[in-house]
């Protein structure tokens, strides 16, 4: 016989977790004791609970496990929300435990106490209070079960307190599947077919790559598919990455900031190969018109999303590695010249660019680029999300982490906590903007504390960026509650920055500093290199880059609201 915090001990040790991202707190106190000095297991104590999620998010991106986070009651697991959605919406597997109050409390309003299952149950795939002992070792062992296979998704066992303490049954097989979610069957012999004799009756086919395919592990088989058939590719921002971005089939991202020749691509093509997408609104433009000359295949795990934005012409449920697998197996060369060469017209015609002298992201991230042969690079959310997206050259040694389906703010900084830590020999870039890095700026604190030579690069403009840039080009420039530099004295309105700005808060290199990190300022073009290559000496504290740029820098291409993907401002005035 054993207590419930020893059983989540054994549960842990069982499901091979080596790391865990938790916070202490009254409700899980007696999970934190058992969990003292157990040395297969590292405790790993960010400085806020969404910090310590998002941190978990990036782990297990970034390494293929599950991550664990383990928080007290009340306030410690409310403020789990927004990282559980976060990476549900992503399909990132998690197990999170949450303290509680006793059972005898339930439902009294004791001090600490939510609901943590009801707040949770419609953004993640399973929640679960234990309400007996003897259900604990299941629930544990239905939870990672969940987290891991089919769609992936995030978990939450809230475990009361005398559950922890009460003595009981001491057994806990990880091989345990009762109440499994139903597995998805393999493709059909026969959708395989029918699906590559669709493809290979098309002249102008494209194959479009979503978050899926990375999600499968199944980015070099998804390489052959397209190198065998000869067909090109376009990639949602969570797709890209599945094949090499400098693959001369990849004709780049689509949606709402995609390149002038994917979206062209997908206005254009016959056949739309479609494999792990959701077909969101960020990448459809106006739905009705989306792909209209296309024959639209829809491969996904999740047959809640086949269909449901965007009709399939041959729907099929499917994991993303075993159809592409199986695709191969049929796949022949196609003649394609034609359709290939007007793609690379429109890649000539119009190319990603950004124009203007001294600092611009596009010349940060390029330089990030030619720095880094091996790299993880965690992006934030907005401006500098999008054109990491843009720029950024990912390939099997190159990956990115970022919020995808949310779009959560303040996720960068954990998250490239997270993916250090799980793969200490890997340089990790963070890519940020000034606004969405102070979200979470306490977790500098931890990525010193834990010794992690991040490299954190501040694309500092002043503003929310992204929202800015939408009151310039669409509400007259009404810059209402975006620029970062406001103090109460400013003018009530104000539409452009000017010399008599105040200066901005904080420091950002005094900042770094007093949490023990170093700051480098960049302001001319020059320094991006030197600095970059002085922060990729650090072998112990993370280094922060602040970059100066340009204050009103828009991201483009953007697909006006409402508007069809054919139909963009590719370039600024």
């Amino acid at each position: 016989m054993i207590t419930g915090a020893e059983l989540f001990v054994k549960a842990l040790k069982t499901e091979d977790v080596s790391t865990v991202f938790a916070y202490p707190g009254g409700q899980a106190i007696d999970l934190f004791d058992a969990l003292y000095g157990e040395d297969t297991i590292e405790l790993i104590v960010p400085r806020h609970e969404q910090g310590l999620i998002h941190a978990a998010d990036g782990y297990a991106r970034s390494t293929g496990n599950v991550g664990v986070c383990l928080v007290t009651s009340g306030p410690g697991a409310a403020n789990l929300v927004t990282g559980i959605a976060t990476a549900n919406y992503d399909s990132v597997p998690l197990v999170c435990f949450t303290g509680q109050v006793p059972r005898c409390l339930l439902g009294k309003d004791a001090f600490q106490e939510v609901d943590i299952v009801s707040m949770t149950s419609s953004v993640c795939k399973y929640a679960v209070t234990v309400k007996d002992r003897e259900d604990l070792g299941a629930a544990i062992q239905k939870a990672f079960h969940i987290a891991r296979t089919g769609k992936p998704g995030v978990a939450v066992v809230d475990l009361p307190k005398d559950i922890q303490r009460e003595l009981g049954d001491s057994r806990y097989d990880k091989s345990h599947a009762a109440c499994s979610p139903r597995p998805v069957c393999p493709i059909s012999e026969e959708l395989a077919d029918k699906a590559m004799t669709l493809l290979s009756r098309a002249q102008r086919p494209l194959f479009l790559i979503g978050g899926g395919v990375h999600i499968s592990r199944a980015e070099k088989d998804m390489q052959r598919l397209a190198e065998i058939t000869g067909v090109p590719a376009v990639t949602t921002i969570m797709g890209r990455g599945a094949i090499p971005t400098t693959h001369g089939l990849y004709a780049g991202n689509l949606g709402i900031h995609g390149s002038y020749a994917a979206n062209m691509a997908v206005s254009s093509c016959d056949v739309l190969f479609s494999i792990g997408t959701r077909f969101n609104d960020r990448i459809t433009g106006r739905p009705e018109e989306f792909a209209p000359n296309a024959s639209i295949i829809h491969v996904d795990i999740d047959s809640s999303v086949i269909s449901r934005n965007i009709p399939a012409n041959l729907p099929i449920l499917a994991d993303a590695g075993s159809a592409i697998r199986s695709f191969t197996r049929r796949a022949v060369n196609l003649p394609l010249e034609n359709w290939i060469r007007q793609i690379r017209t429109w890649q000539k015609e119009h190319p990603l660019v950004m124009k203007g002298s001294g600092i611009t992201p596009a010349k940060i991230i390029r330089t990030i680029n030619s720095t880094f042969q091996k790299l993880i690079i965690a992006t934030d959310v907005g401006q500098n999300q999008l054109w990491a997206a843009q720029y950024l050259e990912l390939n099997e040694k190159k990956k990115m982490l970022t919020s995808g389906g949310l779009g959560t703010m303040g996720y960068g900084l954990p998250a490239a906590v997270g993916a250090k830590i799980g793969n200490p020999d890997t340089r990790v870039v963070l890519i940020t903007g000034d606004g969405g890095l102070q979200m979470n700026i306490q977790e500098m604190a931890t990525a010193v504390a834990y010794e992690l030579p991040l490299i954190i690069c501040v694309l500092n403009n002043g503003y929310l960026g992204n929202v800015r840039q939408w009151q310039e080009m669409f509400f007259g420039k009404r810059y209402s509650g975006t620029c970062m530099r406001y103090r109460k004295s400013c003018p009530a309105a104000c539409s452009a920055p000017s010399e008599h700005c105040p200066v901005y808060t904080p420091d950002f290199i005094k900042l770094a500093e007093s949490y023990g990190a170093k700051g480098i300022r960049v302001t001319r073009e020059e320094e991006i290199l030197p600095a970059l290559k002085e922060a990729e000496r650090s072998t112990a504290v993370p280094v922060l880059i602040e970059f100066m740029i340009e204050r009103e820098e828009n991201v483009l291409p953007i697909v006006p609201p409402g508007n069809t993907l054919d139909d963009m401002i590719v370039y600024s005035g």
